[in-house]
């Protein structure tokens, strides 16, 4: 799928937690550096949260993507829907 330009596949939907046009009325271009966008759904909301591979210059602690289900387990809500979106290179 086509969001601003960049391919993504979807990697996980957990709890069909993926809804296409909610992402793209969040999505702007500070996510086109990431190569991976974790979206999770709180009180109705959603959020989005950029990670990369460790590969990308712009990886560190915080974005890494080997650290997502640290992520999910301490700064998401328990049990939330969830996704994640990986850009198609």
């Amino acid at each position: 799928m086509k969001i601003n330009n960049c391919e993504y596949e979807l990697m996980e939907n957990y709890k069909d937690g993926f809804e296409l046009d909610k992402v793209k009325e969040l999505y702007t271009d500070y996510f086109d550096n990431y190569d991976y966008i974790l979206g999770d759904w709180s009180y109705g909301k959603l959020r989005l949260k950029g990670f990369c591979d460790k590969v990308n210059k712009n990886c560190n602690r915080i974005n890494d993507i080997k650290y997502k289900d640290k992520y999910i387990k301490e700064l998401c809500s328990y049990d939330c829907r969830y996704f994640i979106l990986k850009k198609v290179k």
